[in-house]
């Protein structure tokens, strides 16, 4: 009865693991599924607005609040300048606008770089009026009421002659209003804070037309895009001078720039032309050493059928959209170089668009008047096979490279969600954890099985398994203020004991050779190590004391410049060394422990047999012992292997977690399992870096079930192979 309830139970166990196991698999992939979702998006609305003057190559633009209720657009000419519509149902919005609007005729319409609703009129006199449109959010009974308001700013002559101007840019700055225009006598003017009451002509791109007008949200660069497929970067942080600093070919022969706009961030500059495609550039400095910087296409992305007429930036990552005459809509992300949604259009092209402020959604108008509201479900934007597992040419690197850097102060970053760095320093941690463990283990788990007196070994055996319950934060902490500081200070003399100690092992070993028979057979079997216990104490004792000499003699009295110079590597105090061995000691009683069963129970008869016969024990060790117990110790190695893998607190206090593809043994890394402790308490719930944590602790489980799956099955093989002694 009680065999029968022991059963019931143990299977009632076993079965309870085993679901326990698939259960937390299936909540891990369910988190991590959403990352993966294909994005699609809807159109919401419809709604008539005023046709812009076909004449007039910048004469509207559009918008929305931030809640997507109320949609506006801004239009070219005498009257109907600014109307307002409810997203919903498309009626019109009554808003008080400012007097004497209505009698400035308004030639040209830019909308500045950034957060907000800023924007400046052009005038067919030469004036820039700014625009600013605000939204005021408040609540009654119970209901959202959002309140628009339009504000004017001073006036302010643009062109000298009071020419018409027909193409604007426009950005406010903490110096004051920089502006650029281009008049319908095809001269360009240039205007800022520091300039002289007399704008600035620009003529530095020669006599090509003038196509598309941008500056970043700081006032540092302006890019004209000309007609000859050129861009012309200006630098104007002089204000008043402004300086040519590069003309690019961005587009082929015959093919003319349309369309230019900063990502957020100011360094990306997606650019659009006449044929169709749509790249993304930004300034690339030209080696590590140089702080000089050439413009070059890093993305492209898939073309549309018809010439791109705008590019709209997302305000919240390096997501855009663009449109086309065709009225087609494309969702691009640039880090990924991915083109997410295509919208296909109704044949009217697309004068002007604007991504919502939360990237949740667009509004768009074509050249007939129609306003088109879409709602844009696209959470993970940043997530592909290829940003998680393949090298991505980020923002400020001078090539792709694998790299992860999930968050930083500024509201622009650009988030690297590379895993590969990541992985990569599990399995160096682990390597040099198994590089300590494995020899330490394996020769201790052979000396005590075979050579150890009994009464000495029922001693040894529970006092090093005893050592794996010994808590990994203690360790991690005494490796990170204790032994990384003191392996800094002795490396030299550590470097040493890696041949001082084995060759004066060795020396003693021939010398007990030589001693006298009868002194010999006074010690017990098993017993010689104690002598070689004092053997390596004063060789460890001499390398320490030798440290600063032997510094001096191989490394020139520093060794850490030696490193750096000769080899070029980088000494870190906390690094893959002192990792190595806190790990090393940590794993080292699973696999001691489990390859000395192994060697234990290979069958006593077999080995007196051997001894029998006339063979030495280490013949008996090396050709029946090691042999027969292979697969323990392959099942041991493999268990330690998989508890090194998923050790998290040695890894997260002793290195400086940093997740860098480096084999040098004098760096950190980041582990998968470290970078979750890390990172899981910052991640918003839901979002893109809590998926991806999620992920890898997938890859963390899977990897760690195959090793442990793998061990076990071999640890199986080895019972029934040896059931039949």
């Amino acid at each position: 009865m009680f065999d029968r309830l022991a059963q019931v139970i143990i299977t009632i166990g076993g079965i309870a693991v085993i679901l326990s196991i698939i259960g937390i698999f299936i909540f891990l992939v369910k988190e991590v599924a959403p990352v993966f979702f294909p994005p699609h998006a809807t159109q919401t609305g419809h709604v008539t607005g005023t046709p812009p003057p076909s004449v007039l190559p910048q004469s509207s633009l559009v918008g929305m609040d931030e809640y997507q209720e109320i949609i506006y657009q801004l239009t070219a000419g005498s009257d109907h300048q600014i109307r307002f519509f409810n997203a919903q149902s498309g009626a019109p919005i009554s808003v008080d606008l400012p007097p004497g609007l209505d009698k400035i005729s308004i030639t040209a319409i830019a909308r500045a770089v950034g957060v907000g609703n800023r924007f400046a009129f052009g005038t067919d006199d030469g004036r820039l009026i700014p625009v600013t449109i605000e939204f005021t959010a408040g609540f009654k009974e119970g209901i959202r009421l959002i309140v628009p308001t339009v504000i004017l700013g001073p006036p302010a002559q643009l062109t000298p002659a009071k020419e018409q101007i027909i193409r604007l840019a426009y950005q406010p700055t903490d110096q004051g209003i920089l502006a650029t225009a281009l008049t319908n006598q095809g001269r360009l003017w240039y205007s800022a804070p520091s300039s002289s009451p007399a704008p600035v002509a620009l003529t530095g791109h020669g006599a090509e037309s003038v196509t598309a007008l941008v500056f970043d949200s700081r006032g540092d660069t302006l890019s004209i895009g000309t007609g000859g497929g050129n861009l012309y970067r200006y630098d104007v942080r002089e204000g008043s001078q402004p300086s040519l600093a590069e003309t690019i070919p961005v587009a082929p022969a015959g093919t003319s720039v349309t369309a230019l706009s900063y990502l957020i961030g100011d360094r990306s500059l997606a650019i659009g032309n006449s044929s169709g495609d749509v790249s993304v550039w930004m300034p690339v400095r030209q080696s590590q050493e140089s702080s000089l910087t050439r413009f070059q296409q890093i993305h492209r992305f898939e073309a549309h059928p018809s010439p791109v007429t705008v590019i709209s930036p997302s305000l919240r990552d390096k997501g855009f959209i663009t449109g086309d005459t065709q009225g087609n809509l494309f969702v691009h992300y640039s880090t990924s170089e991915q083109t997410l949604l295509k919208l296909q259009g109704n044949q009217q092209a697309i004068r002007t668009l604007t991504f919502s402020p939360k990237a949740d959604g667009a509004v768009a108008l074509t050249d007939q008047g129609e306003l088109l509201t879409y709602a844009i479900h696209n959470p993970h934007p940043e997530t592909t096979f290829a940003t998680l597992f393949k090298p991505v040419w980020y923002e400020g690197y001078e090539e792709p490279g694998h790299v992860w850097q999930s968050s930083s102060g500024a509201d622009d970053f650009e988030a690297k969600f590379g895993l590969l760095p990541l992985i990569f320093g599990t399995l160096k941690g682990t390597l040099y954890a198994m590089l300590v463990a494995v020899p330490l283990a394996l020769l201790g788990a052979i000396y005590t099985s075979m050579f150890m007196q009994p009464d000495l070994r029922a001693k040894i055996k529970p006092t090093i398994e005893i050592m794996a319950a010994l808590p990994t934060v203690i360790l991690g902490f005494l490796a990170a203020l204790w032994l990384a500081p003191v392996l800094e200070r002795i490396f030299p003399a550590m470097l040493a004991m890696t041949v001082v100690v084995p060759v004066s092992v060795a020396v003693a070993s021939i010398l007990w050779q030589y001693l006298p028979t009868m002194l010999i057979r006074r010690l017990r079997p098993g017993m010689e190590s104690f002598i070689l216990i004092p053997v390596i104490i004063g060789a460890v004792v001499v390398c320490l004391g030798l440290n600063q000499s032997i510094e001096s003699f191989l490394f020139g009295s520093d060794y850490k410049a030696w490193f750096a110079t000769h080899w070029g590597l980088r000494y870190d105090q906390r690094n893959a060394l002192v990792v190595g061995c806190a790990m090393g000691f940590a794993i080292v009683p699973i696999i001691f422990s489990i390859s000395e069963e192994a060697l234990s129970n290979v069958p006593r008869h077999l080995i007196a047999g051997s001894l029998a016969l006339g063979a030495t024990r280490w013949q008996t060790l090396v050709k029946l012992m090691l042999v027969s117990a292979s697969p323990g110790i392959f099942s041991a190695m493999m268990i330690g292997f998989g508890r090194a893998i998923g050790e998290t607190m040695i890894v997260l206090m002793a290195t400086g977690n940093t997740p860098i593809m480096d084999w040098s043994l004098f760096n950190g890394f980041r582990t998968l399992s470290a970078n979750i402790a890390v990172e899981i308490p910052e991640a918003p719930y839901g979002g893109t870096l809590y998926r991806i944590l999620f992920l890898a602790a997938v890859l963390l489980f899977v990897f760690t079930f195959l090793i442990n799956t793998v061990a076990e099955i071999i640890r199986q093989r080895l019972r029934t192979k040896y059931s039949q002694y």
